[in-house]
């Protein structure tokens, strides 16, 4: 605690910082002028960096969470609703914007370019929080709605992916094409999509992180 650690995390990413809090299973580090709060799920593993405090500026007041003695991921996702954060799921880019709702083991978080993502707990990485009086892209607070979605929540991401049948969706960001499709039918851990060339292909719904409509208002 307060000194400068190496984190690697799944999908080959690698952060330094300042461990400035941990808890069970989530722990902050400070990497001016950013505080990173990172998932222990998905930690690979972590050391003691090579850099040293002398770098180190003064660290300013954490910005999420602050008032709770025990630190925890779902304390964190709680007191971030209403604020603007970044978050880190997959692929090479991270998405801007906020938490609006969380269920059992998803949460749905509304973005200026993907609208209402349905994210999973599992497969987020780290969430870092905008500064104060600071929105994605410069937007007014007019392009954020208070309801940002119409679709009915359900309590898990399995259901949720469910009440979504038959509707064209997007799974992961759409890095993958293979992952846009018509999501057809969904049994036990498997969902079946039907691509854009007609192709059915079967997903394991444990390894999708994220799902949302295209051109959802």
């Amino acid at each position: 605690m307060g000194k400068y650690i190496d984190v690697e995390i799944s999908g080959r990413n690698q952060l330094t910082g300042v461990l400035i809090d941990a808890g069970l299973d989530i722990i902050v580090i400070y990497k001016d002028p950013d505080f990173v709060y990172i998932t222990l799920t998905n930690v690979q593993h972590l050391e003691l960096s090579s850099k040293q405090m002398d770098e180190l500026a003064t660290i300013p007041d954490v910005p999420i969470d602050q008032q709770t003695e025990n630190i925890s991921y779902r304390k964190v996702l709680d007191n971030a609703k209403g604020r603007f954060v970044e978050i880190y799921v997959t692929g090479n880019k991270s998405v801007h914007g906020y938490v609006t709702s969380i269920m059992n083991d998803y949460f749905l978080f509304y973005s200026p370019v993907y609208k209402s993502l349905f994210v999973s707990l599992d497969h987020v990485k780290w969430i870092i929080p905008s500064p104060p009086n600071v929105t994605p892209y410069s937007l007014a607070h007019q392009h954020f709605p208070v309801n940002p979605t119409a679709i009915p929540l359900s309590r898990t991401f399995a259901q949720q992916c469910n009440r979504l049948s038959g509707n064209l969706v997007v799974f992961d960001l759409g890095e993958d094409h293979n992952k846009i499709g018509l999501l057809e039918t969904i049994e036990g851990n498997t969902i079946k999509l039907i691509t854009a060339n007609g192709k059915s292909l079967l997903w394991n719904l444990r390894h999708l992180k994220t799902i949302h409509l295209p051109g959802e208002a």
